[in-house]
């Protein structure tokens, strides 16, 4: 299908034309592929009128557990690791295949509906996120997050089930969709791993050629415990065991040293920041101007919304933008730009996928903002707009690989009410008994 976009304000989040007023955008098939001021020639099968409205790269969620959404805010006022054990892992225990379905439904609303494109995911059950973010269109990194509680010495792949999942999920999902769905190696963390695990998971990517995808240094104990256990801290106890061969995503990076980020830079390692989840579960402040400055591609990304409450992206533009200057106290710490880039180009680059970015050639995930809402209006300066003064509830449009998949309040791939029936009706009373 082709599809032109005439009138719109284009925030390219492309540095030689970051803003193209009255711009022409036309896409065909999944891919962009005019970006300009006059018509292109030819007959579409859709005209959008977008007077009024910012035209951008659909927003990349780069750390996300989606079918968490069960588990909105309950447990809080805990630190991670309490949070975790008392409140999580048993909640978790009690899941199955149709829980994480109808979670992962109700997080992909949210997240579509607020202007994700792209997703990066680990969990339990991966294979029915798989399934349910393929029929919802939209593009996800899927991993399922690698443990192994007993001795280090017990381990082999055959008794590892997290081993299998990896396995099969890499030879169901892999490419599928024309890409729509990668799959990626992942360890869930190094304290709940050890290294023959690691090793393994170093060689698997290495074999099927996978991306990475790690929980890295995201409370002070975890990255201080892990220093006196091995004498490393987690980044360099991972390259270590070859996990960054390929590069990879290193979700939180809270608590990473000036080391750390030189190696994250050289290997190519995007730290992913969750900067309100750290918030929250008092993990603390990421110290992102010196990873940009150190050259390490910084994504965004929600975390769970357990521990946010929110999958809407663009609180986490803000946040990441405000969040700095206050803690730094220097208003140019981080810029809209660079926060938007999080959100968009960078998170992009992290995932391996080629978008983010308003240019011919590039795949269509495309979101419109309104910039006529109270909240936006009056707009100065449209990328101060979008960082300080967007919500999600102002997108009005979602286009995932050129295919429209919610538009001005109404789902085109999710039945919402079917969704919520699941929700209330099965999966909250098998987790809690209600």
């Amino acid at each position: 299908m082709s599809i032109l976009f005439t009138n719109v304000t284009a925030v390219t989040m492309d540095p030689a034309q970051p803003v193209i007023q009255n711009a022409c955008v036309a896409v065909e098939g999944n891919k962009i592929s005019f970006v300009g001021t006059q018509r292109p020639a030819g007959e579409f099968d859709r005209v959008i009128d977008g007077k009024g409205q910012a035209l951008m790269p659909g927003l990349v969620n780069a750390h996300t557990h989606v079918a968490m959404s069960l588990l909105r805010g309950y447990g809080g006022g805990h630190d991670l690791h309490h949070w975790l054990n008392d409140y999580i892992f048993p909640a978790e225990a009690k899941l199955d295949a149709r829980c994480v379905a109808a979670g992962t439904a109700l997080g992909l609303a949210e997240m579509i509906a607020s202007g994700t494109t792209c997703l990066n995911d680990m969990y339990m059950f991966i294979d029915t996120v798989a399934q349910t973010a393929f029929d919802a269109g939209i593009s996800a990194n899927l991993s399922c997050g690698t443990t192994w509680f007993e001795a280090p010495e017990k381990f082999s792949p055959e008794l590892c089930a997290d081993c299998g999942n990896q396995i099969r999920l890499a030879d169901s999902w892999h490419g599928a969709g024309d890409g729509q769905i990668k799959v990626d190696a992942s360890i869930h963390a190094e304290y709940t791993s050890c290294p023959p695990v690691w090793e393994w998971t170093a060689d698997f990517a290495a074999r099927r050629g996978l991306g990475m995808h790690v929980h890295v240094s995201e409370t002070r104990a975890e990255h201080e415990k892990c220093l006196e256990k091995y004498g490393k801290t987690p980044v360099a106890l991972f390259d270590q065991y070859g996990i960054w061969e390929r590069g990879g995503s290193a979700a939180h990076c809270v608590w990473v040293s000036d080391t750390d980020m030189e190696l994250m830079a050289r290997k190519g390692v995007s730290a992913i920041h969750n900067p309100a989840s750290n918030l929250k579960l008092a993990s603390g402040v990421a110290r992102v101007p010196r990873m940009l400055r150190a050259g390490v591609n910084v994504a965004l990304g929600t975390d769970g919304v357990a521990s946010n409450n929110s999958h809407d992206m663009f609180e986490e533009i803000k946040l990441a933008a405000i969040l700095h200057k206050g803690v730094s106290g220097d208003p140019v710490a981080v810029s809209a730009w660079e926060a938007l880039s999080m959100a968009t180009v960078n998170g992009a680059r992290a995932l391996g996928r080629d978008t983010g970015v308003i240019a011919p050639g590039k795949t269509a995930d495309l979101i419109l903002v309104d910039l006529s809402a109270p909240n936006m209006t009056p707009c100065h300066d449209v990328l101060e707009n979008l960082a300080f003064s967007a919500r999600g509830s102002d997108v009005t449009m979602n286009m995932a690989r050129g295919k429209v998949i919610y538009e001005k309040g109404e789902f085109f791939t999710l039945d919402l009410e079917k969704i919520r029936a699941e929700v209330q009706g099965y999966a909250l009373p098998r987790i809690f008994g209600v």
